[in-house]
């Protein structure tokens, strides 16, 4: 019996994730222990990780989330399950809040890292919107002053027109 296998057979899941990165492996247990093949999700953020050299502090999560994600390998079937059905639950509340009052943009990634520890679309979802987050951060900070005045304004105009219009309009700022 190999190494690689030798581990499989004694370490259980954690064994699979440790023997595929030995061996360079693309493959390692597939979502919710299908026993599909999936893409090594180390191999993606290592990828990624050299594309952005300074790491981040959602850089910084997704590191931790993919050490968790071979302690929760370990669990049982039944909590894994329900932790799949808690982060379904925690992803469906966070769309929700997209039209309802509630800190969606908070809630959504919660739900999406809950996942990444059971499916590799979810972690492919969570990556893209750390990524998108962090260009949006950088595209905020190279605004120039001009650019933030130019905002401002609009947004004083914005807020004028609408207290104009519920005094002219004679609409009620709270409805009673």
């Amino acid at each position: 019996m190999g190494e690689r296998e030798e581990r499989t057979a004694v370490g259980g899941a954690a064994g699979r994730g440790e023997a595929a990165r030995a061996a360079g492996a693309g493959e390692a247990a597939g979502p919710a222990g299908t026993g599909e093949a999936a893409a090594e999700p180390g191999a993606r953020t290592a990828a990624r990780r050299e594309s952005h050299p300074e790491p981040s502090r959602l850089r910084e999560l997704i590191e931790k989330l993919e050490d968790r994600r071979e302690h929760h390998r370990e669990h049982g079937t039944l909590y894994r399950v329900a932790f799949a059905v808690a982060g379904f639950t925690v992803l469906l509340g966070g769309i929700a809040m997209l039209l309802l009052p509630g800190p969606a943009l908070l809630v959504i990634p919660i739900g999406l890292a809950m996942l990444a520890l059971e499916f590799a679309w979810a972690e492919e979802m969570l990556e893209t919107a750390v990524e998108k987050a962090e260009a949006a951060g950088r595209a905020a900070e190279e605004t120039s002053k001009k650019q933030r005045i130019v905002g401002f304004v609009a947004i004083g105009i914005a807020v004028a027109a609408a207290v104009a219009a519920a005094l002219v309009w004679d609409i009620p700022f709270l409805p009673v």
